[in-house]
């Protein structure tokens, strides 16, 4: 018997079990969860930077670069937090967190580990994973949504 390619094509829902099913029913509010911790995460940052707390960092100048930073930080991690205008938000945030590796951490070395970057890099993609999947269910956009 000869065997061909097509002998082997299986359907997608030949290698679906029941927790599979159940897993991919449970993604959408996985994707909230991610959204509001890196949000949440992300929000000590903004504090950080333009109010001290919960780490005593120098608050900078008005206007200036780091200024910036943390009221993009601050602001846009608040956004996040309440799901609204999620994918424009985190578009920037990603922004951010790819300019702040180049400008800061890259200088210093090629590897993450070594550089201190690699919570930069990491955050640049779970923020460009939300600009493309969105807020997710419990969101203040999934609402507005639902009432246009």
């Amino acid at each position: 018997m000869e065997l061909t390619q097509n002998t082997y094509r299986a359907s997608p829902r030949a290698f679906a079990t029941p927790a599979a099913g159940s897993l991919q029913r449970l993604s959408p509010y996985l994707l909230t969860a991610l959204r509001i911790v890196a949000a949440l995460l992300f929000l000590e940052h903004g504090l950080s930077r333009l109010f001290g707390f919960p780490s005593p960092l120098p608050t900078p100048h008005m206007f200036t670069l780091l200024w910036f930073a943390g009221a993009i930080e601050l602001l846009g991690a608040a956004l996040l937090l309440a799901g609204l205008f999620t994918r424009p938000v985190a578009l920037l945030m990603s922004g951010e967190m790819a300019f702040a590796y180049f400008l800061s951490h890259a200088p210093r070395g090629f590897f993450p580990i070594l550089n201190g970057g690699d919570a930069a890099i990491l955050y640049c993609f779970v923020f460009l994973y939300l600009a493309f999947a969105g807020a997710g269910p419990w969101s203040l956009d999934a609402l507005w949504r639902k009432r246009t």
